[in-house]
């Protein structure tokens, strides 16, 4: 049973690649939902997390960074952001502190002053990177940058301050995700929980498999291989007789055989630790043990061709 003024509802975090999105959605979910890399753009798909409240259900829709695209996968993901926008309640126009406020930032501000209707929370992330007075300084610049419905710093791992996870102030722990929370819920219509009580994402478990592998791909290979690299998982189910083991079959895409043999290594040393990590981030999804088998292929060019992006999943 709901409170009369129960509210529900959606919001988006948008901002440049690698700010901190994913990481701060995962935080106010309690969850694993969302891949993270230090890797810019590793969210490649509108992701869903559910924060439940005893008074609000906030479904968070995470985005690839925006950014003025170079490929067809680029300008799809783009689309997909800008489509996004257009279809929640609030936006979270997510900025890091420890980055000054740079063209990207701007670009993103004036793309969001187009969307009338939508109010924008300015959120200053990885507010533990910096001191005090470099995170005043930052949102003033951020509130410099447009008219925003609230501003507010935040951080989804340490304190203000924070180097080690102690804040100077003594505080340990996230800083303000309830108040980041209770600023979006407040932009939120009154209305019944959109999803069952216990569900904190609406992802596949396919589609969340394929992409732990690939953030276990992403960890480690050169700088010329992370845009290049794609994960469909072919094949997943429990093993017949054995409902504690599910077998797991997917492809890794790589755009050049150069890039296929660094994702291998010598003698398949970097794919075996590879399928070590994605395998336990699996079986803590599933609750299971996993059988799971990798293979690493070649789809030349794969961000800008139309054919190979609907085949691995990147529509119109």
């Amino acid at each position: 049973m709901t409170t009369p003024d129960f509210r529900s509802g959606f919001a988006c975090f948008v901002g440049r690649p690698n700010v901190g999105k994913s990481t701060l959605m995962n935080a106010l979910v309690g969850t694993k939902v969302a891949i993270t890399s230090n890797r810019p753009q590793t969210t490649r798909r509108a992701i869903r997390g559910i924060v439940h409240r005893p008074d609000a259900q906030l479904v968070i829709v995470d985005t690839p960074g925006l950014h003025r695209p170079r490929t067809l996968l680029g300008e799809r993901l783009d689309s997909l952001v800008r489509n996004t926008l257009t279809e929640v309640d609030v936006i979270g126009f997510c900025v890091p502190a420890d980055e000054k406020v740079g063209d990207g930032d701007r670009y993103i501000a004036r793309e969001l002053a187009q969307v009338k209707k939508t109010p924008v929370v300015a959120i200053i992330t990885k507010a533990d990177k910096v001191d005090p007075q470099q995170l005043a300084e930052q949102l003033m610049a951020v509130d410099a940058l447009g008219e925003w419905a609230d501003i507010v710093p935040v951080s989804a791992h340490g304190g203000l301050g924070s180097q080690t996870g102690r804040s100077r102030g003594g505080q340990t722990g996230p800083y303000q995700l309830d108040v980041v929370a209770g600023l979006l819920i407040g932009h939120l219509p009154e209305g019944p929980p959109l999803y069952p009580e216990g569900d904190l994402t609406d992802e596949p478990e396919q589609i969340l498999a394929a992409e732990f592998i690939r953030e276990a791909a992403l960890e480690g290979v050169e700088q010329e291989v992370p845009h290049s690299i794609a994960v469909v998982v072919d094949e997943m189910a429990p093993r017949p007789g054995r409902d504690d083991l599910t077998d797991i079959y997917a492809h890794v895409f790589v755009e050049r055989p150069s890039q296929k043999a660094i994702l291998i290594g010598r003698k398949g040393a970097r794919l075996r630790e590879v399928g070590t990590t994605a395998r336990r981030q699996i079986e803590a999804l599933l609750g299971t043990r996993v059988y799971l088998n990798l293979q690493v292929s070649v789809a030349k060019d794969w961000q800008r061709n139309p054919k190979q992006l609907r085949r691995l999943g990147f529509y119109d």
